[in-house]
């Protein structure tokens, strides 16, 4: 395996995941503050590693399959901690996380049929609202004036949409593999 730069940033990413549990129960409001910076942290990353991964040649197949599980093992853990502390709609954090997980496994069934699957402009779109939306969740009040909860409810409705949209283009784009068995 191949620890580069990228890989390493990834794994960090992991590593932040416990921290920021850890974060989000301090007492309010610092909590809302430190989870919020993690995440914040935690959710460039996710671009930064990919830029270099793309920009010094360094993309692996270890980083491939690390990358996703980062984010999405991020993301839900967030999630799940908004439903429990009553900030997210239990029902739009279901949505997100079930097509996370359908989503996840059509791209596994898809690689052992040596079919590549590409992240989708749409699928993009949908990433970058959901971090809107936890992060104006965690942060969960005014922030300088600015309603930060409320941007993050509509922002969680927007990932939802996204999400039920882009798990749709790719379950079409699968279609010729379902009917081939």
């Amino acid at each position: 395996m191949n620890w580069t730069l990228s890989n390493k940033i990834t794994a960090m990413r992991i590593i932040l995941v416990p921290v920021f549990v850890l974060a989000f129960y301090l007492p309010a409001p610092l909590s809302y503050y430190a989870s919020g910076l993690i995440f914040a942290i935690a959710g460039w990353s996710d671009w930064f590693d990919g830029y270099l991964a793309r920009t010094r040649g360094e993309e692996t197949a270890f980083g491939r399959f690390l990358d996703p599980v980062a984010d999405k093992l991020l993301v839900t853990v967030a999630l799940v901690l908004l439903v429990e502390a009553g900030f997210a709609s239990t029902i739009l954090v279901l949505i997100i996380i079930s097509r996370e997980i359908i989503i996840g496994a059509l791209r596994e069934w898809l690689a052992e049929r040596a079919v590549v699957v590409h992240v989708s402009q749409m699928g993009k779109w949908k990433t970058l609202t959901q971090m809107f939306a936890i992060e104006g969740l965690l942060l969960h009040q005014d922030f300088f004036g600015f309603p930060m909860h409320e941007a993050g409810t509509g922002f969680l409705w927007l990932a939802t949409f996204l999400s039920v949209w882009s798990g749709y283009e790719y379950l079409k784009g699968a279609l010729p593999e379902f009917r081939r068995g």
